[in-house]
This record gives structure tokens, sequence and C-alpha cells, in this order.
């Protein structure tokens, strides 16, 4: 029996439409929710590779099937065409990592779904601008960065207290007002809230957190001195209190905080003289205490000082360093110490007249140096002489004329 060809050309038809079906039913598992992949494209994310591809720097993808779902998304140097949608927000509310990166976009209530489910909250330079209502709506994230993008609240307390999941916190360079929280959640274990105008004195509840591994605080308008309990905080590796109007000494306690590593008090009105336990800090790497004014001699050696990365003390007027002690090519900053432990004067600076002579040497040759009586004795005895000679004159002219 002769097979019939179109028997035999519906078959292999068949065929491939079967292995078609299989081939797009198994690519199908490893695919984007079709709904999360409509809006990724309505916010201008490229979609040309597969957005759950481990090499698509903007998203991730969970591992759910048929399809999976958004669990982190970047959004980066957004185009102005880009607005948020409640649509698109709504459909992508499986993220729980949300980054705006250079997004200069208009900021929209998120749904609640979308922003009960966020865990991470990134927003640098974009969203133009914030409010404490709008932040703490996200009332389950872990870790919120906020930076140089203006927030409107009374203070960070709204915020912080109102968060109670808060492990990492970044509200920086935000023109955000107000003072420091009196209570902070105990699982917080990074605060910058840097570059900012707060004002007040730093409240010794803020010790408390024995989590706390960074404390940036620099750049507000803070006053006030240096809690005691600051030795409370031994978890702490970098502190950073610089550019307020801080006074007092540095407390003798934070010696106990035995794991400090970057510890920057510079550009304050600190004084006292600097405790010499910081020299007994193991793992201290960066050390800033300039444009203070502390006083008497830097009781640092040169072995200590060279283990630094980075060392500042300048322009503290009355601290001196002992030069039996510390070479002056170090370039500290600051005077050599007199035998009473106080600072030299500096030496008065040389008149530089190269100029001048340089100018007198392209015009004129250079000045001869007269030697002998100055030219005043010269015109004296000469004037004195004429008139001699005048008298000597006029009498022989009056013998004369008898």
């Amino acid at each position: 029996m002769v097979p019939n060809p179109s028997h035999f050309f519906l078959s292999f038809t068949l065929l491939l439409f079967l292995l078609s079906t299989k081939s797009s039913s198994a690519q199908s598992t490893t695919d984007l929710d079709p709904n999360q992949l409509k809006a990724l494209r309505s916010l201008g994310v490229p979609t040309g590779k597969d957005p759950c591809s481990p090499s698509h720097k903007s998203t991730i993808c969970d591992s759910s099937t048929p399809f999976h779902n958004l669990i982190s998304l970047k959004l980066i140097n957004c185009s102005n065409g880009v607005t948020l949608t409640q649509t698109a927000l709504k459909t992508l509310s499986t993220l729980q990592d949300l980054q705006f990166i250079n997004c200069p976009v208009s900021p929209i209530h998120f749904p609640s779904e979308f922003s009960s489910n966020l865990n991470s909250f990134t927003c640098i330079n974009s969203l133009k601008k914030l409010t404490s209502v709008w932040l703490i709506r996200m009332r389950n994230i872990v870790n919120l960065t906020v930076s140089n993008v203006p927030v409107s609240a009374s203070g960070p307390s709204i915020i912080l207290n109102s968060i109670k999941t808060l492990h990492t916190v970044t509200i920086s360079h935000a023109k955000l007002k107000g003072v420091l929280p009196t209570r902070w959640h105990m699982n917080l274990t990074y605060v910058d809230l840097s570059g900012n105008e707060l004002e007040g004195k730093l409240p010794t509840s803020l010790t408390e957190l024995e989590n706390l591994v960074h404390l940036n605080l620099s750049s507000n308008s803070l006053n006030g001195t240096l809690p005691n309990s600051f030795g409370n905080l031994l978890s702490l590796k970098n502190m950073s209190l610089a550019s307020n109007s801080l006074s007092g000494s540095i407390p003798k306690t934070l010696a106990a905080i035995a794991g400090l590593v970057h510890l920057d008090l510079g550009s304050n009105q600190l004084n006292g003289t600097v405790p010499k336990f910081i020299s007994d800090m193991k793992g201290l790497k960066y050390l800033n205490l300039e444009r203070n004014n502390f006083k008497g001699v830097l009781p640092f050696n040169a072995s200590f000082i060279k283990k630094l990365v980075v060392f500042k003390v300048g322009e503290n007027s009355n601290l001196c360093y002992n030069h039996s002690t510390l070479s002056s090519k170090l370039k500290l900053g600051i005077a050599q110490c007199d035998k009473h432990g106080l600072p030299l004067s500096p030496p008065p600076p040389k008149e530089d007249l190269s100029d001048d002579t340089e100018e007198d040497d392209d015009n004129s040759p250079p000045p001869k140096h007269e030697h002998g009586p100055s030219r005043v004795v010269f015109g004296v005895a000469i004037g004195l002489s004429s008139i001699v000679f005048l008298i000597i004159f006029l009498v022989l002219l009056a013998k004369c004329c008898k």
C-alpha cells in the first residue's frame, strides 16, 4: 500500500504544532506574569531580554509557577514621559524592594496592598518631594533610604516612631527640620540623618540602641554636649557628628566602644584635651578632630597616627604636639609645643622682595653702595666754606676802599 503524501504532510504538520506547543508551554514556566510585563513597559523598563534573567539589572523575580512574579524593581534615570499609575502599581503588588534613582517623576499614593508588601524602599534624587504621611504608609519596610529629596515633616520622630519594623534608615540632604526623637525602636542598626536642618541636643535615649552599628548626624545644627552614655553603643563601628555646634569634652565612656573604626567629630566647638584612650582603640582607621577648640598636648605617638588611614587635627589653635614624639614632617596643622606644653608662636613671615628687585633689574643697573660721609654732611661743609670765603672777601674789599 502506497502512503498518501497528503496524509504524510498533515502528520508532519501536526507533529510540528505539538512540538511548538510543548516548547511554548515549557518556555512559559520561566516567563514573567504577562500583566506585570505590561506594567513594566508602561514604566519604561526595557523588556527586550527576559526580565527574570539574572543578567537583567533592573529586576529580580521569584520562582513562582506557571508565571514568575517581580520581587525587586529598580527604576534608574527615568525619561520625562514616565508616569506612575495606580493600575501599574496594583499589578506589581508582589514587589518587596522598590528603588527610584534619578527619577524625577511625580509621586502618587501607593495602593495599600502594594505599600504593605514592601520591605525595602530607596528614593535618591527622585519623586521631586515627599511627605512624612506618604512615607509612613509603607508600614512594613525594614530598609528606608531617602536622599537628595525634600521631605516635609515636623521632624524625624513621626517617621521613625510610625514604622516600627525599620532596621536601617537614611533620610539625608532632605531639608528635614525638627529635633531628634526621644524614643527609638531597639531594632535600629543603621541611622543616617545627615545634611538636614535638625536642631537641639543629642537625646540620651539614642545611646540605648545596643545594636546600632552606624550613626551619622553630620551637617545639621545640633548643639549641647556628647552624652556620657555614648559608651553604651557597644556595637558601634561608624560615628559621624561633624559640622554641628556640639560643645564640651569627649566623654571617657567612649573608650568602651572597642570596635569603633570611623570617628568624625570635626567642625564643632568641642573643647578640653584630646583623650589618650583614643590611641588604645585598635580598630580605629578614620579619626577627624579638626576645627574644634581642643587644647594641650596631642597625646598620640607616631605609630598610632601612621596606622590611621585618615587623621585630621588641624585648626585647633590651642592644641600642640611634642616635637620629641612626633616629627614636623607629619604636617598635622597644629603648632609645636614649648617647654610649658603651650603652642609655640609661628615665626613672622619673611617679606619677599624678589618681584620688586626683578623689576628694578630690568630697567636700571644695580644700585651702587656709597661709603663715607653722607651727602648731607658734604652739603653743610660746602655751605660753611662759602660763608667763610664771603666774609674774607668782604673784609679785604673794605680795606682796599679806604
